[in-house]
């Protein structure tokens, strides 16, 4: 009787166990269409700003956030040289509400607050106000399975929430 309730407390700590995992990956359930990586495709925006690059966003942390790595490159414009930029931005949780942090190799900090829009494949980052700064919002849709638009918007120091597309691309996921 004493190896009956063993074996049956075994299985039921690694069905929890194995619940627990599933319930821990899920966590992230609205952004799988974005998990993964990505190569650019077509873009446009600013003249002379039109890049090349690439990212990923992978979970990290046992599923706790999400990491994203960019790099890009712009090709020499109106006597300016080419650029490379690379950042990182960490996604994560903070009481309730989905927060990013993004670092990039210029100096740049941005801190975000997310929104995932009910029923859309579609992400939206809009940077916190700070007084005498300009404010951005970065948005991800999904236009079909593989394929994701990418906008970035900036609004002038003076008027905030007023977004004027800065870029605009297609991202393919790699195979």
């Amino acid at each position: 009787m004493t190896r009956v309730v063993r074996l049956l407390v075994i299985v039921l700590l690694s069905s929890a166990t194995i619940f627990l995992q599933a319930a821990r990956n899920d966590s992230w359930a609205d952004w799988k269409f974005l998990i993964g990586e990505w190569t650019a495709g077509d873009s446009g925006g600013v003249p002379g700003r039109a890049s090349s690059g690439s990212f990923s966003l992978t979970p990290d942390l046992d599923g706790k956030i999400l990491l994203r790595k960019n790099h890009s490159e712009y090709p020499p414009a109106n006597g300016n040289p080419a650029i490379v930029h690379n950042d990182l931005m960490v996604v994560y949780r903070e009481a309730g509400t989905i927060k990013a942090f993004y670092n990039d190799n210029e100096g740049h900090v941005i801190r975000y607050n997310v929104t995932v829009p009910s029923g859309k494949r579609k992400i939206i980052f809009v940077s916190e106000q700070a007084a005498g700064q300009p404010q951005f919002r970065l948005s991800y849709e999904e236009i079909k399975p593989g394929d994701v638009n990418v906008v970035f918007e900036i609004a002038p120091p003076d008027k905030p929430g007023q977004f004027a597309k800065y870029v605009e691309g297609t991202v393919h996921r790699k195979q």
